[in-house]
């Protein structure tokens, strides 16, 4: 199933996606929202919900937000593939090099990523985002994938400089609606096995990254099983798991996102996050 968190008019919805109809589970179950809804473990409550229900909407009459727009907790992983490592010329991590966002510096597909009037060093990073369904801490390996409801698609943007001006990432990182995370959330099961899938962004239609989702260092099992061990994971949070190699800042010379840029990150069984680039006003 894919799940979104969407606006119509001035109003706040989440729901289903089937093909371009999306039908808006809102007044239809007692949730405020979709991390209420994945807390609740209430994935067969929305289906029986939906169940020979006419749309409400299509993909055109929507303004997506991000599919989670209030997670508790947004943890994102660097260095965790092998040919990020290699261009950056860093030394491959023993452990996960974690850093943390704001769920403000979001935005939902086809919404403008914005370039801080501050710095035009802003980079690309397509990721793959696990969201968690059910919290708990010291989560084994083994037992992780229990714990995952489901996937989407997220653009780091980084402020490259802002992001080098000490050994903490987090300025960089943090920036007003400088990351972009959707279209929607689709369900571990229907993702299936991670292994194999493609990562891909674009910018302005030109491929720039290009990897497996079983290239990670670190894959989700591990991660959620090393961030549990000092912090409860609880639904709704989001581990973004890292960029592949072909980021803009590795370049000769450097490729920054700019004013009028569209990029794209596309994940083999979650879709495309597309995005305009404008600038800070």
């Amino acid at each position: 199933m894919k799940f979104l968190s969407f606006r119509a008019g001035n109003a706040s919805h989440y729901g289903i996606v089937d093909g371009n109809n999306v039908v808006d589970l809102t007044p239809r179950l007692k949730y405020p929202d979709l991390k209420a809804l994945i807390a609740a473990d209430a994935r067969a409550e929305a289906e029986r919900a939906v169940k020979g229900v006419s749309a409400d909407f299509t993909l055109q009459q929507i303004s997506f937000d991000p599919v989670i727009t209030n997670p508790g907790k947004i943890i994102c992983i660097g260095l965790n593939y092998d040919d990020h490592i290699n261009e950056t010329r860093m030394a491959k991590p023993p452990y996960p090099t974690i850093f943390t966002r704001w769920a403000d510096t979001h935005v939902g597909h086809l919404q403008p990523l914005t370039r801080p009037r501050d710095s035009d060093n802003f980079d690309y990073e397509g990721e793959l985002v696990a969201i968690i369904g059910k919290g708990g801490r010291h989560i084994t390996q083994a037992d992780a994938m229990n714990h995952v409801a489901g996937y989407s698609c997220y653009n780091e943007g980084s402020v490259r400089d802002y992001q080098r001006h000490a050994s903490q990432f987090t300025p960089g990182k943090n920036f007003a609606s400088s990351g972009a995370f959707g279209p929607f959330m689709v369900t571990s099961d229907e993702m299936g096995p991670l292994a194999g899938k493609k990562i891909q962004t674009r910018l302005n239609g030109k491929t720039v990254q290009s990897s497996t989702l079983d290239m990670m260092i670190f894959p989700v099992p591990r991660l959620i099983e090393y961030i549990s061990i000092f912090t409860p994971l609880s639904p709704g949070d989001i581990i973004v798991t890292g960029t592949p190699g072909g980021v803009g800042w590795v370049r000769t010379p450097p490729l920054w996102m700019k004013a009028a840029d569209s990029v794209e990150v596309e994940i083999e069984g979650v879709g495309v996050l597309k995005n305009p680039v404008t600038d800070e006003t």
